[in-house]
């Protein structure tokens, strides 16, 4: 077994910066445009969560689930995503979560392959927002991607444009369901934030991860 990983791949939102609050944002006012209340717990749970799939739950917490046609829903989707968009602007390199860029340089110098499993189809935008793009050897193209997590889909997605083994590499989330689609696909996943069940290895928040911390994680599981 290679004392390293072959590749670590990363989920973006919670994980490398915190966009859930933009989500948020943007979701509550297509809400309350049609007269449903939604606060940011019930926000938590559409972590992960596709964007037609968070508005669906979005229609059956306000019970309004019948009411749309599949036309209506799609424009609620483009409108929340534009509104969505546009606030991306606020996103600068300093929006970067604790220690993760330290993390990127470091799996740079390591001569580590990096990856991105992210659902959002604005992901590149935000890595060059964020000025960090440089540091990602491959991101899956999420409009590819059929089954949403925690179907493992995208991870394999992700692995297969590095050309590596997904057992031999390690994940990283901060949803459920995206450590449930990490597991499935035979990855060690790492989740950051309380909660989560099935993590391999579960830490309180970004600061935590280094590559010291995921090196003796790789060493000592393997």
């Amino acid at each position: 077994m290679n004392s390293k990983p072959q590749a670590i791949i990363f989920d973006l939102d919670g994980v490398i910066t915190d966009t859930a609050h933009l989500h948020f944002l943007a979701w509550q006012q297509i809400a309350n445009e049609i007269g449903i209340v939604i606060d940011e717990q019930f926000n938590d749970s559409l972590k992960g969560i596709s964007r037609g799939e968070s508005l669906q739950r979005i229609l059956q917490h306000g019970g309004k689930a019948g009411e749309f046609g599949a036309e209506a829903c799609a424009q609620l989707a483009e409108q929340k995503n534009r509104l969505y968009v546009h606030s991306l602007r606020q996103l600068t390199a300093d929006s970067v979560l604790p220690g993760i860029r330290e993390l990127l340089v470091t799996l740079r110098e390591e001569h580590i392959p990096v990856g991105l499993a992210s659902v959002s189809l604005n992901a590149p935008a935000i890595l060059q927002a964020l000025d960090i793009r440089a540091y990602f050897d491959f991101c899956a193209d999420a409009a590819l991607i059929s089954r949403s997590k925690p179907d493992p889909e995208i991870f394999l997605a992700a692995c297969a444009g590095l050309g590596v083994d997904p057992q031999h590499c390690i994940g990283i989330e901060d949803a459920q369901a995206g450590i449930d689609a990490i597991n499935a696909c035979g990855m060690l996943s790492v989740g950051i934030g309380a909660g989560l069940n099935g993590a391999n290895l579960q830490l309180p928040s970004t600061e935590f991860l280094t590559w010291p911390c995921l090196s003796a994680f790789w060493q000592n599981d393997k």
